[in-house]
């Protein structure tokens, strides 16, 4: 037996196809840029937002970034290996530890981020920046929307 479904309800699952399909294809490329780089995408995208915000409170990264607070410590213990970041102790809360960028790892990304930033400019490619201004709004009003049911 075949579901009948209204216009507004195939309407709802053709753009949910195509914004999957479109962010598997736009994730794809960048994860591939972002791994030339000898960094996971989690470790690129912890040092980008470090590089592009500053110190952060550890508990805060995952918000910016969508991972789980176990990837967290395991990538920034990686990339606190590698010399690219270092834990800071917050000197009014000792509960809280900050996540800084090092030298070094600004230095890795003052060479590769615009690189990437170019990278990513080319991906959307494809639309005009009124559009890509008109998709970043409608983008936010549905996650919005979603969060609220």
């Amino acid at each position: 037996m075949q579901v009948k479904l209204d216009d507004a309800q195939a309407d709802s699952l053709k753009l949910f196809v195509v914004l999957s399909k479109a962010y598997k294809t736009v994730m794809d490329r960048a994860v591939k840029d972002m791994k030339q780089y000898d960094l996971s995408p989690s470790e690129f995208t912890i040092l980008e937002v470090l590089y592009t915000k500053g110190k952060i409170p550890l508990q805060q990264i995952g918000e910016k970034i969508l991972i789980t607070s176990g990837s967290i410590t395991y990538n920034v213990d990686k990339l606190e290996s590698k010399g690219l970041l270092k834990r800071v102790p917050c000197a009014d809360d000792r509960r809280v530890i900050y996540a800084e960028i090092t030298a070094a790892g600004t230095g890795l990304f003052d060479r590769i981020f615009p690189e990437h930033a170019a990278t990513i400019h080319s991906l959307m490619k494809a639309l005009s920046p009124d559009e890509k201004h008109n998709a970043t709004e409608l983008l936010k009003k549905l996650g919005k929307g979603a969060e609220e049911q």
